[in-house]
């Protein structure tokens, strides 16, 4: 390899390097890896993001999954073009969601949910999942309001099978006369013993039943 090839290949590996900054950052027993290569990234979101991450995390562990992972990497990518993914304890984002719309940290409470979940495959309908994920960021996000983010007002042509916010309402009716539902779900569809009965074994009424009242008297 001649100098002018050897300089060249030094310059892509340089690149490369600053191309893809990480740290590694332990609190409270956790880890969390921080992987970015948008390097017009906001270092105060960064910060903002990890605080969320240390403050909720450890919570949803207690509450939701003692057993969820210790090791947590977040990824902020150019390349990925939707809000955010998780699998395998790694959430992807896109840099360019967050410069759109700073305030919107609870994406953070959103996805590490998902971590926690950790159902797999035929754990149980994903509208379910969604629905739990934004129940989660509905009562433990740390800064919704910042984001105007709230749960979806009730309509008629609502369905409990519509996920995320939709779902999240009719969660949080649930709560009120069956506290610890959430839980119980989230624990039914992790251990893969999630089942159609399971709604009426816990409240002793069908979802359908129990998504007709709420209809009639959906609240505020």
């Amino acid at each position: 390899m001649n100098k002018i090839m050897i300089s060249i290949f030094l310059c892509l590996v340089i690149g490369i390097a600053k191309a893809q900054e990480s740290e590694i950052i332990k609190s409270k027993g956790y880890t969390l890896n921080f992987l970015n290569n948008d390097a017009s990234f906001d270092p105060a979101l960064k910060k903002r993001m990890v605080e969320t991450f240390f403050k909720v995390y450890p919570v949803l562990a207690k509450d939701f999954n003692k057993n969820t992972a210790k090791e947590v990497t977040f990824s902020i990518d150019t390349s990925y073009k939707g809000v955010a993914a998780t699998g395998g304890g790694k959430i992807v984002y896109n840099p360019d969601w967050f410069k759109k719309h700073p305030g919107d940290i609870d994406v953070v409470t959103h996805e590490v949910m998902h971590v926690v979940q950790n159902y797999g495959r035929g754990g149980g309908p994903g509208w379910l999942t969604e629905g739990i994920a934004d129940y989660v960021r509905y009562k433990y996000g740390v800064d919704n309001a910042g984001a105007n983010w709230s749960l979806t007002p009730f309509k008629p042509e609502h369905n409990y099978t519509n996920a995320y916010r939709i779902t999240a309402r009719f969660l949080n009716y649930l709560e009120k006369s069956n506290a610890g539902i959430v839980v119980k779900l989230d624990n039914a569809m992790r251990t893969h013993t999630y089942k159609d009965a399971i709604w009426q074994d816990i409240t002793g009424k069908t979802i359908d039943e129990l998504w007709a009242t709420y209809a009639a008297n959906p609240g505020t």
